[in-house]
């Protein structure tokens, strides 16, 4: 079992939390655009309250501990510990009280190269204590815009866990994906989910677009967010993210292996196999 001290020393450690790589520059910049309610950075999030910069910078430090000083520009900025651990726990809670229920569940990731494993090892665990794992839509053409225009993916899915890829690239259940914020994926899922009349799920669990994009739909969401990120802090702020963990969210896959053990031991989810 993985204490809170030796998570919190492994965040530190890993540069998951505490100085991060994601620099203040970029945090400042996501938090204007998202005053400015540039959709790139709303994650398919359509805020109810007035968002200026100075309102994001005081909920960002209050959710992740970065500098509310607007005068500190530059430098890498900085998630305290003490909150991503509270996240995580809560994030935790939401899983067992999900698993206790058998709800359905669906996973989808954004950041592939970096956390899918973290989500395989749950979405796993989840269907191992009952839940359903829902991979809807698999195969759909997915039209996204990126900054060299719009661009066709399709929707698969690695171990339960939803990505997009570029048609052709790799074989379906590859683990290469793309890197996406884009809430049109998780949109069309449940779409697909309510057109077939199936069960929608109780939880989706994931980050960027996936979590933004069903929360403003209405479906419960956990997810991780970067400080360059406010969109699911807002949507915490607002109600309709449960859970948004404060952390790194493209460091080394492996460095992520501890947290995917505290969570399932947390989330009463311990004895379940682990992603590797």
């Amino acid at each position: 079992m993985l204490s809170t001290g030796a998570l919190r020393a492994h965040l530190l450690a890993a540069r998951l939390a505490g100085p991060v790589a994601t620099s203040r520059e970029e945090s400042l910049r996501s938090y204007r655009l998202f005053a400015a309610r540039d959709p790139r950075v709303l994650l398919g999030l359509d805020p109810e309250w007035g968002w200026g910069e100075g309102d994001l910078l005081r909920l960002m430090a209050d959710k992740c501990g970065v500098s509310s000083d607007p005068a500190h520009v530059s430098g890498p900025d900085v998630i305290d510990p003490e909150r991503t651990v509270v996240a995580l726990d809560a994030f935790a809670g939401r899983l067992r009280a999900v698993a206790e229920a058998g709800a359905p569940v669906m996973f989808g990731t954004g950041h592939p190269h970096r956390l899918l494993g973290f989500y395989a090892s749950l979405a796993e665990a989840m269907s191992a204590a009952g839940c359903v794992v829902l991979t809807p839509a698999q195969g759909v053409s997915v039209d996204m815009a990126t900054r060299f225009g719009v661009r066709t993916y399709s929707l698969d899915y690695v171990r339960g866990v939803a990505l997009v890829r570029e048609p052709g690239v790799r074989s379906s259940g590859s683990v290469t994906g793309a890197h996406t914020h884009s809430p049109l994926p998780v949109r069309i899922a449940l779409g697909a989910l309510a057109e077939a009349g199936g069960p929608l799920p109780g939880l989706v669990v994931g980050d960027h677009g996936w979590v933004c994009g069903a929360g403003q739909l209405g479906v419960e969401a956990i997810g991780l967010a970067d400080t360059d990120d406010p969109a699911l802090f807002v949507g915490e702020a607002e109600g309709r993210v449960s859970v948004a963990v404060p952390l790194d969210d493209a460091v080394r896959a492996d460095y992520y292996r501890p947290l995917t053990r505290y969570v399932l031991n947390r989330a009463s989810l311990s004895g379940r196999k682990e992603w590797t």
